[in-house]
């Protein structure tokens, strides 16, 4: 694909085309949808280019990552009533989330109790991404119940997501034998 403008002037009016042609406004939930997964890929650029050396070895999985987000922002785009096929999130998507999750977990001490989304640079960046995730899918399902149709692994990924980047955020912590801060109620 070449563009050679990346302005066309068509978004000035407010509005924007989804994948399929359908015009739009800019306050659209699906619109909304996935511009809060694009934020989610922008803030895991970040992460990357903060990733201490003890940590690199998330680069790979946090590229693979990004890359989903792009195929969760092309399922948003594109109606499930679409006259093309596009590749949706599937049920094996979710799965890796699970496996992912499941395997770093696995390094970590059980919860006692809350813990402040606090620690090391890398675990506070996967906290932002996590609550950045939560907003995504509050999103896709104010769609959801506003009638859209749209694929539910694509829901159902956003919430392993955030999970995972809370095992993460928790990960990064032990990793770099920083100590978790239970929250105070007092």
């Amino acid at each position: 694909m070449r563009i050679t403008k990346v302005y066309t002037k068509f978004g000035d009016g407010g509005k924007t085309y989804l994948a399929d042609g359908t015009v739009v406004s800019k306050s659209h939930p699906l619109v909304s949808s996935y511009g809060e997964v694009d934020e989610i890929n922008s803030f895991l650029g970040l992460l990357r280019a903060e990733l201490s050396p003890e940590l690199k070895e998330l680069d790979g999985l946090l590229r693979e990552i990004q890359n989903d987000m792009f195929k969760l922002g092309a399922d948003l785009a594109t109606p499930l009533s679409a006259k093309f096929q596009i590749n949706r999130v599937s049920e094996n998507d979710v799965k890796k989330l699970e496996e992912l999750i499941d395997y770093y977990n696995s390094h970590l001490k059980p919860l006692e109790e809350f813990i402040l989304p606090s620690g090391c640079k890398e675990s506070a960046l996967f906290h932002v991404c996590r609550t950045i995730c939560r907003r995504a899918e509050r999103e896709v399902v104010r769609a959801m119940e506003s009638g859209i149709e749209i694929n539910i692994n694509v829901q159902i990924y956003l919430n392993r997501l955030s999970d995972l980047f809370f095992v993460l955020a928790r990960w990064c912590n032990y990793k770099k034998g920083i100590k978790e801060e239970g929250a105070s109620f007092k």
